[in-house]
């Protein structure tokens, strides 16, 4: 969604057992991960490779980094880049939506040869691979449900992207109100930019049935959360636990 940085509380909520935690920071971009060893070399390598791609294109077609709705890449852009406008024109939206999970993604394939447990957190989106039982939990804001609910994720539900926009918290574009929009996808650049579409569309609880119905159209999405204040609703593989 961006690649902006600021105070990240919700990294309080992650936590899966029997992971070495480290945060990595290449210019703006700030990765959480977890993993079975402390891969930050590796890491930062990866976040370098896929960055300089993304800002080499951004300077051949600079279109892409403003643009709100769908642009058709170049014939030799990087698949990459490919990836994130495919997302962008099946959610609708300009390519730079797919941004956070695209880099999450990315970087959690660089870094599976190493650690076959990995969480990746890239400004509130996460990309989840393994075979153990995860549970997400939910960071929502000042709605009375943030922190007290999550998200079972059982190993065949894995390798997944979860990604969230919020018209609430965080420094990323929203036209929306939603406290959050959680959607899951085995392509975390398609649940990344239709994370945006879900939080622009709720403005008030009224929106959250009217936003799950346009989501769940797009092929590729394996579920997805809205929570409006105290409200919320749900479509899909998600399987909601108290925390």
């Amino acid at each position: 969604m961006g690649f902006g940085a600021e105070p990240r509380k919700y990294r309080n909520y992650i936590y899966g057992k029997n992971l070495v935690y480290f945060a990595v920071k290449v210019k703006q971009t700030d990765l959480y991960i977890g993993a079975v060893k402390n891969l930050s070399k590796e890491a930062g390598k990866s976040i370098i490779k896929y960055r300089q791609l993304i800002e080499d294109y951004i300077r051949r077609q600079p279109v892409f980094l403003h643009s709100l709705t769908p642009i058709e890449p170049l014939m030799d852009a990087p698949l990459i880049i490919k990836n994130m406008c495919n997302a962008a024109k099946m959610a609708g939206v300009g390519p730079m939506a797919a941004v956070a999970g695209a880099i999450s993604m990315y970087v959690a394939q660089d870094l599976m040869p190493y650690s076959d447990e990995l969480i990746i957190e890239n400004g509130g989106d996460i990309y989840l691979a393994g075979s153990k039982e995860r549970i997400v939990s939910i960071f929502a804001g000042n709605s009375k449900l943030s922190g007290k609910i999550g998200i079972k994720l059982r190993p065949e539900d894995l390798p997944v992207g979860i990604c969230t926009s919020s018209g609430t918290v965080g420094h990323s574009l929203s036209f929306g109100k939603a406290d959050a929009a959680v959607v899951l996808s085995k392509d975390a650049c398609l649940a990344d930019a239709t994370a945006t579409v879900a939080g622009n569309i709720v403005k008030t609880a009224k929106d959250i049935e009217p936003a799950i119905n346009r989501i769940r159209k797009i092929q590729g999405i394996s579920g997805i959360l809205i929570v409006v204040g105290n409200d919320m609703g749900a479509w899909g593989r998600i399987e909601l636990t108290g925390i």
